[in-house]
């Protein structure tokens, strides 16, 4: 056999591989490297921009160094176009009905003057985010690492709004919806359903967030806050609950939103699984603030990695840092928890001794023993939900 023949056998085996192995889905890390718009939106930085209607903004890697996220450099996720403009908070309502003992319309004023008033530090997470480490690529928008942020949310407790109303004897779901609408009249409404047995004191209608009035783009002037699940069921200008007995078939709930229902939650790309279920608890993940993949260090220079860790609220018990390609794991020093919903910042002090790229890893341990796997060894789902790989950097030494 010739040498160039040999080659060409050599590439054409390569490229089947490839060609195969994407074919069955892969999982790398997220989308690193994509620019900060030059152009903020009303209230917000500059941030990453994938579109402007609907507002789809990316929170930069840097940001989560910190374990509250800053109000203006929060991400922005709505489904549909048609966002109102203006809002008159004097006569904006939140409409309680269904199966209630008494319907009730609230205005701000009632609920900042008629309700205990409550606070929870909680991450609010697109369960698309990281999607873009799915390949093929799986349906969505293709964020990196950014498509969350904490907050302190303040409001009042949806349970004691419930109360207020009185449930009747049959009511067993609540649906929610709020005041953004499709620009064609055939698109679903975005209406997510919650059971009534999955409410506890921390969910809450929020009109503040960091001490300020919600921002316009992160659903001003009320939303729906459910700790520890992924923020497709935080809906946002809030206006209406209503309390039913049966649940309804909506788009949101029966067709987005959803993962194969078994035990890896996982499916070929070229046969996509039967049954599914829809996400709701966030699993354990980890994020590095710093140093990013453009941070340039001196040689023997004193690093400290920092980022930030979470879960559904079980709680960070470790979060284990690795400068060796993930060889070994060191523990990091974790700072006082805000809440068990919320951002647990993490810090690692090290010396890079080589010139050159240098790589740190972040691997969050929860206290059920949950930890992140490898990048690679998450398995594809059509959404790209759910990811939770280790994190990596890589920035160069000089």
């Amino acid at each position: 056999m010739q040498r160039r023949d040999f080659l060409k056998m050599s590439l054409a085996a390569s490229a089947v591989a490839v060609s195969t192995s994407v074919s069955a889905g892969v999982t790398t890390q997220p989308i690193d490297n994509r620019k900060v718009s030059r152009i903020a939106f009303p209230e917000k930085k500059p941030l990453i921009t994938y579109s402007d209607r609907p507002p789809l903004l990316e929170t930069p890697r840097d940001v989560f160094s910190k374990a509250i996220t800053p109000n203006d450099e929060f991400f922005v996720r709505w489904h549909l176009p048609e966002i109102p403009t203006y809002i008159d908070t004097e006569t904006y309502t939140l409409n309680i009905n269904g199966l209630v003992e008494k319907e009730i319309h609230l205005t701000l004023k009632d609920l900042k003057e008629n309700f205990e008033q409550v606070e929870v530090t909680a991450v609010l997470q697109c369960g698309g985010n990281s999607r873009s480490a799915y390949h093929p690529m799986a349906g969505g928008i293709q964020w990196g690492s950014g498509a969350m942020g904490c907050a302190k949310w303040k409001g009042v407790r949806l349970r004691d709004i419930l109360n207020r109303a009185g449930l009747q004897k049959d009511a067993h779901w609540i649906g929610f919806n709020g005041k953004d609408n499709a620009a064609y009249y055939e698109s679903p409404s975005f209406i997510r359903e919650l059971e009534i047995s999955e409410l506890d004191d921390h969910v809450i209608v929020a009109y503040e967030m960091n001490g300020e009035d919600l921002p316009y783009l992160n659903g001003f002037p009320l939303r729906l806050v459910i700790p520890g699940y992924y923020s497709d069921s935080w809906v946002k200008m809030l206006s209406n609950v209503t309390v039913t007995k049966e649940y309804k078939n909506l788009f949101f709930m029966d067709v987005a939103y959803r993962v194969p229902d078994n035990e890896c939650e996982c499916e070929d790309p070229n046969d996509k699984a039967k049954k599914t279920k829809p996400i709701t608890h966030m699993n354990v993940k980890s994020v590095i603030g710093y140093p990013t993949n453009e941070t340039v260090v001196h040689h023997n220079s004193h690093v400290v990695v920092r980022g930030v860790a979470w879960d559904d609220g079980h709680g960070i018990k470790d979060v284990l840092v690795s400068t060796d390609q993930g060889k070994t794991w060191e523990a990091s020093v974790l700072n006082e928890s805000a809440g068990r919903y919320a951002f647990k910042e993490f810090r690692f002090s090290y010396k890079p001794t080589n010139y050159g790229q240098a790589t740190v890893m972040a691997k969050a341990v929860n206290r059920l023993g949950q930890e992140q796997p490898l990048a690679k060894d998450i398995q594809w789902n059509h959404g790209g939900y759910k990811y939770n790989g280790i994190d990596t950097v890589t920035f160069e030494v000089v």
